[in-house]
Parts: C-alpha cells; structure tokens; sequence
C-alpha cells in the first residue's frame, strides 16, 4: 500500500522510538536516492550506502549537477593499484530551511570486474575513507544471515498471507530461531564462551613491546654465543 521509501522512514523511526541506538543506517543502492538519504539524515542518524550509476539522479561538485558516472571521470583518481581510487564531497540538495546537504563519495575498485569501480556514500563527511568502507563491510553479514533464514528456516515460505502483523509474527518467530541455533552454535564450537579462561589467554598473548623484544633477541643471541 505504501512506496518501499517511506515504509523505510517508517521502521526506521519505530526501531529508534523503540529505544535502538546507532550511528549509521546502512543499505544498498536500492534506497540510495538523495531524496530518501536526506529523510534518514532527518531522524538524527546518518547514513552509509552503495550507490549505482543512474543518469538521472545527481550530485552537486563544482557548481554543477553530476551523475555517478560523469563524476567519477570528472574526479582525480589515485594512480597504481590503489583500492580506493578517489573520493569528493558532494552535495544532495537543499532542506527545508536552505541548507545544502553534504555528503562524501568514496569510489573504491571493484576486484570482482577488471578496470570497474563501486562508489560509496555517506553523509557524515568527516568519516575517513578506509572507515566508510570497513562499516559499510557489515553489511555482508546482514545478507548472509537473510540467506540462511530463507534456505534453511523457511522466511517468507512456511505461511502465506496478506496480514502484516502475521507476517511480522512469522518473521520474529523465524528470528527468535536463528538466536537459539547461534546461541547453540556459539556454546558447543566458540572458546569465547568459555569465558574469563578466553580473557586470560588474550592477556598472555598480548603482542609485547618492541623494547622488550629487543632484549629477548639480545638474550637468545648472548646464549647462542655462550653455547658456541
């Protein structure tokens, strides 16, 4: 009944009311629309996304308005091997009040496709690149987790219906599910479960200084000379 765009400002605003805390709100290019980027930006949390080359959608560089593909020819890249091959502020348009909305692209290699790129978004622009790329990476683990309710917990197949709350039943229960498996899971296979026994053995494994690695050397050499 409602455009995917405003059902996302819907739950986003309940899972916040709901007393959910977070410093970026991520997803993929299938939102990534500035129009729907400044409505995040609105409930006080910022967003990280992909972005994807349409010609009609556009950012403010230069005083000009570019597409994701002119802008990428327009910028100046890193030469070599670099893994992010360039990244600009840019503009998404203006709020109510006038203001213009800044934002970074961060327009990385793509491994996967020869002589390709993929280009990053986010709205706080005091992010370091590296950093934009490392949180975005979280992402992964959202999709696998998607992947294995589908596959192997049923989502979305072991009812049919037109009832949002008993969709939204049936999501939570396949949810609550997947926790009792990773709760198993984490308990039979993970040492971390074991405790301040884990904590411990951090400790003893903490890398040492690199004083006191030279003075190990040098004692190991000392012996070394006496045996010889």
């Amino acid at each position: 009944m409602q455009k995917s765009s405003d059902v996302l400002i819907e739950l986003l605003r309940q899972a916040l009311d709901s007393g959910i805390q977070a410093s970026y709100v991520l997803f993929d290019s299938w939102f990534s629309f500035p129009s729907t980027i400044m409505k995040v930006l609105e409930q006080k949390i910022h967003v990280i996304c992909m972005l994807k080359g349409m010609p009609r959608v556009y950012y403010g560089y230069n005083g000009q308005k570019w597409n994701l593909n002119a802008l990428y020819k327009a910028v100046r890249k890193k030469r070599g091997k670099a893994k992010i091959l360039a990244s600009v502020i840019v503009t998404l348009g203006c709020n109510e009040q006038g203001e213009e909305i800044p934002a970074k692209i961060v327009f990385v290699r793509d491994c996967n496709r020869r002589r390709n790129w993929l280009a990053l978004l986010t709205t706080d622009v005091h992010l370091p690149d590296e950093e934009v790329i490392r949180i975005y990476g979280k992402r992964w683990d959202i999709e696998v987790f998607f992947k294995m309710t589908k596959s192997y917990l049923r989502l979305a197949k072991e009812f049919q219906g037109r009832s949002y709350d008993m969709m939204f039943a049936h999501t939570s229960i396949v949810f609550a599910r997947y926790i009792l498996l990773a709760v198993e899971s984490r308990e039979s296979q993970d040492p971390r479960t074991l405790g301040e026994l884990f904590s411990l053995c951090c400790d003893e494994m903490e890398d040492i200084k690199f004083a006191s690695a030279l003075l190990l050397l040098i004692e190991l050499f000392k012996s070394a000379v006496r045996k010889f």
